[in-house]
């Protein structure tokens, strides 16, 4: 599942860049939790758990359809 997420989220990262910030994979749990570390600009943004939970988490659970939950660390 890691590869799925890590593929998924090749196509989120060009959204974030645009933006001056970026996604790292951490961890990918097998009750399907992943677990993010938002960079960049993303890592200080107010913003940045509403960009998480409605733009990566609802992505990745598009891609990924195992994913129960993202949280970022």
């Amino acid at each position: 599942m890691k590869e799925k997420v890590e593929k998924a989220l090749e196509k989120i990262r060009p959204m974030l860049q645009a933006d001056g910030g970026n996604v790292e994979l951490v961890e990918v749990s097998n009750n399907g939790v992943v677990k993010l570390k938002l960079t960049g600009t993303c890592g200080c943004c107010p913003m940045s758990q509403m960009t998480l939970k409605m733009g990566v988490e609802r992505i990745l659970k598009e891609e990924v359809p195992e994913i129960k939950e993202v949280i970022a660390i």
